[in-house]
């Protein structure tokens, strides 16, 4: 499947080559690649994903992730259970994905 011209250059893996290049565009670009309808409860984890990564130079894996979520959103949302309604699957890889970031370490 090609990535569509709304997406910059990717890794092997489907992630940004360049963090940079991220926009909410291009998140929505992946989201709908990965069938999902980003709403505003997305985008505020993406968000905090992404400030993550400026300050610890790497994406979270899910423990992390779901303690930054408790840390920024609040209890109700930092769990795994929410995490995975939103970002089917895995969610720390999904999330970074779609967020921009380069994929978590220790995710399969």
């Amino acid at each position: 499947m090609s990535p569509g011209p709304t997406l910059p250059p990717l890794d092997s893996d489907g992630f940004l080559l360049d963090p940079e290049a991220w926009s909410e565009q291009v998140a929505q670009a992946f989201a709908t690649r990965e069938g999902i309808t980003l709403e505003q409860r997305h985008i505020e984890i993406l968000h905090a994903l992404r400030r993550y990564f400026l300050q610890h130079g790497h994406s979270p894996a899910m423990r992390a992730l779901v303690s930054l979520v408790r840390r920024e959103l609040g209890e109700d949302k930092g769990r795994s259970v929410y995490l995975l309604t939103l970002f089917p699957g895995s969610p720390a890889k999904l999330a970074a994905r779609i967020a921009g970031l380069p994929r978590p370490e220790h995710c399969l």
